[in-house]
């Protein structure tokens, strides 16, 4: 039986804080340092002279396929074989998907994969599969999410990522709250739809033995594409295998199985050969998903001291069909106080790509929204806006009185941060601080995001050397996994960290928690730690220990007078425990969330309106940090992804034909180091128990919310001019730009 973790943890040995807890060099940063990590696209060691597959998608965004015509392809020089989408019966969808991955005539989206052909290189496959012509049987779409949000209904949906609800959720009555409200707000912003942009593209290499098949692939969460993949290609879960040691990005793109995956399978087969497959950058736009655009609508009312009697939040997205709306609406069910509060999403049917998981779904659109609306609502109260939300703080879940929330430290982050940041010299009438041809401005936002657990498990070895080493199917998207599990490994067993050795991404280990939502750092420790206790045991008892007595520490066990090598339990041969642990309703019973405060400081030039980050600083409470050194390097990572929704992220939509435009790194721009030459994190010391035996919390994502609307906030504070579509760019800035002194 798992783990059960059904009451708040005690002292246990992670408390000891000698590995736990401590900055530590990622273990697996001399691989990515040096070029030797096994990416998915460069795993040339396991499956020998790999074939080149190269993915076809859609010309166009709905319709149907009459025909299509792959004779001069197979005359290609190098050509192997094609599978097309007429060749193939519909496949089933992953359970995570919304969109079909291939088969079947219907078109749903543009560049929906529609062939995938094979040659011995790669360029042989694109310049075959450029030969392919395709008859199409073209018809009218729905693009435009401002047209289509007209007729949008409220549906419930469900982020999967700890954020979602009911169409629409009230408390109180909103609408004669606001009516009677001495001080209003009615404001709306729209969010673009953005990229993942990750550096690694989606890429497998698949290799068929018998009736078995093996991917080499870069996702996010083996468990959930290890049963996608079974239900997509209709063979047993135990005929199919994923192994993703590395994932050099993801940022929720890489949750589900996608095209890559599902064509390196199918092309593999066919070839009768190992294949590999990339998507290309126009395909990782348009093929596979994106975080949607939203137009949202934020009413608040208060009294003239500052104290919220109503809020509402309102958000429409669009999706396919089968998609969820973006949960943007989230965080203000639980973030201020007030008694009167309505939230409510709705979904407009759009036949774009696939609308799915990006970094804090929900949250960051959300946050950039609420937290500009609460700054809004602080200047038209004279107040200063950090006070204004300490003043509308709360320790209760808003929407549910009687439910507590577990850790709260908003307030402290609000306070350390104004103080560290300078916020006191912050001069709130705006655009009156200049620094040369600067407007400078300084902007701060609360940060808000859930903390979810998920059941995880894991595999401990202890090898007659002493070696302690960890198998779990935990994934590291460059968020230093390795580490972290390597440290909750050396806490328990009482080792120094070189003597431990973490396997990670690979489906014949224990399922875990996987990476996505936040959730992954806390839920897969915590296994690794069910694990550690078992093997604790199997020690101690093959020592002739009692287990409860014994002490795990310096390499030995030492239990009364007693000190034995910790090797010489293994002495006779390698001890093996395996376990999970399983979370009960103790996040039902109290609110389990993080928070943190961002601030900002912008310049902006005065002739151009080109918006520069100066400096930024993250105050973060999110339970017990447990390295915080790649702890860090998440947050100011969310920071800068904030700040290129903030400033420039935004897939252009063509809104007759159904595409992103601008699908490539040259068109889509994101932020670069240079971008930002000062970012600081502050952790509070903080811990958790209601959360899991380590006392930890999330703080992945936390990092992206909030921080956009900081930056936001600091345009406008810089130069009076308040933005409410975003991101900002200069065409929204130049004309409104204030006359220079």
């Amino acid at each position: 039986m798992p783990m059960k973790f059904d009451t708040p943890a005690g002292q246990n040995p992670i408390d000891q804080l000698k590995v736990v807890g401590r900055p530590t060099d990622r273990i697996d940063g001399k691989y990515k340092t040096t070029g030797t990590a096994p990416y998915a696209y460069e795993r040339h060691d396991v499956a020998p002279n790999p074939a080149y597959g190269y993915v076809l998608g859609a010309g166009i965004a709905k319709g149907r396929v009459r025909a299509i015509h792959v004779e001069e392809a197979r005359r290609a020089p190098g050509f192997l074989t094609v599978v097309t989408t007429l060749d193939t019966p519909r496949l089933e969808r992953g359970k995570m998907n919304a969109a079909y991955l291939f088969g079947g005539d219907e078109i749903q989206h543009y560049h929906q994969a529609i062939a995938v052909v094979v040659a011995e290189t790669f360029e042989q496959a694109r310049a075959a599969a450029y030969l392919i012509k395709v008859d199409y049987a073209p018809e009218a779409g729905r693009f435009d999410l401002a047209a289509e949000a007209k007729v949008a209904q409220p549906v419930p949906g469900d982020s999967g990522e700890g954020s979602g609800g009911d169409g629409v959720e009230r408390v109180g009555d909103f609408e004669a709250a606001f009516a009677q409200a001495p001080i209003t707000l009615d404001q709306t912003y729209t969010t673009a739809d953005e990229s993942h942009a990750m550096m690694e593209p989606h890429a497998t290499i698949a290799a068929w033995e018998g009736d078995r098949v093996t991917l080499w692939t870069s996702n996010q969460m083996i468990a959930w594409g290890h049963g996608s993949m079974a239900k997509i290609l209709g063979i047993p879960k135990e005929n199919v295998r994923l192994d993703s040691p590395y994932v050099g990005g993801g940022f929720g793109g890489k949750l589900f199985v996608r095209a890559d995956a599902v064509l390196a399978a199918l092309a593999a087969r066919a070839a009768g050969r190992p294949v590999k497959v990339a998507l290309t950058r126009p395909l990782i736009a348009n093929n596979t998903t994106h975080r949607p655009a939203t137009i949202q609508r934020v009413r608040i009312g208060a009294t003239p001291d500052g104290r919220i009697t109503a809020i509402a939040h309102e958000s429409t997205s669009g999706n396919l069909p089968d998609g969820d709306p973006e949960t943007a609406v989230n965080q203000t069910k639980l973030l201020y106080a007030g008694a009167n509060r309505l939230t409510a999403m709705k979904l407009a049917h759009l036949d774009l790509p696939e609308g799915n998981a990006m970094r804090a779904p929900g949250e960051a659109p959300g946050l950039m929204v609420l937290e500009v609306a609460m700054d809004e609502m602080a200047e038209k109260l004279g107040l200063d806006p950090v006070e204004f939300r300490i003043r509308n703080d709360t320790q209760v879940d808003p929407n549910k009185p009687g439910r507590r929330f577990s850790h709260r430290d908003l307030v402290g982050c609000l306070r350390l941060g104004a103080e560290r940041f300078g916020w006191a010299k912050r001069n709130p009438k705006p655009g009156q601080v200049r620094d040369g041809q600067w407007l400078v401005g300084h902007g701060m936002a609360a940060a808000f995001r859930n903390n979810l657990v998920v059941k995880s498990g894991a595999r401990v070895r202890l090898g007659r050397d002493g070696v302690v080493t960890v198998e779990t199917d935990m994934t590291d998207i460059g968020t230093g996994s390795y580490t972290i599990i390597a440290q909750t490994a050396a806490e328990m067993m009482g080792v120094p960290l070189e003597r431990v050795v973490a396997r990670l991404g690979d489906s014949r280990f224990p399922v875990s928690a996987g990476s996505g939502g936040q959730f992954g750092g806390n839920s897969s420790t915590a296994g690794v730690y069910a694990a550690c206790v078992r093997l604790r045991e199997a020690v101690a008892q093959r020592l002739g220990f009692n287990a409860n007595d014994a002490q795990f520490v310096d390499g030995q066990v030492r239990s009364g007078n007693r000190t034995v090598p910790l090797a010489q339990a293994a002495s006779d041969g390698e001890l093996v425990a395996e376990d999970a642990i399983e979370f009960g309703k103790l996040s039902q019973e109290q609110q389990q969330s993080t928070f943190g405060a961002h601030f900002v400081e912008v310049g902006v030039d005065a002739d151009t309106a080109e918006v520069r980050v100066r400096r930024m600083l993250a105050v973060c409470a999110a339970g017990r940090i447990l390295n915080p050194k790649s702890a860090r390097s998440q947050v100011i990572g969310g920071m800068t992804m904030g700040t290129g929704a903030a400033l420039m992220e935004e897939l252009a939509v063509d809104t007759k034909r159904g595409f992103f435009v601008n699908h490539d790194l040259a068109g889509y721009e994101v932020p670069v180091h240079a971008d930002i030459p000062h970012q600081e994190v502050i952790f509070l010391d903080e811990a958790d128990p209601m959360s899991s035996p380590m006392k930890a919390k999330g703080v992945g994502e936390l990092g992206i919310c909030g921080v956009g609307a900081a930056v936001a906030n600091a345009v406008y504070n810089a130069t009076g001019i308040r933005v409410r579509d975003y991101p900002i760019t200069l065409d929204k800035l130049l004309d409104r730009m204030p006359e220079a002194a």
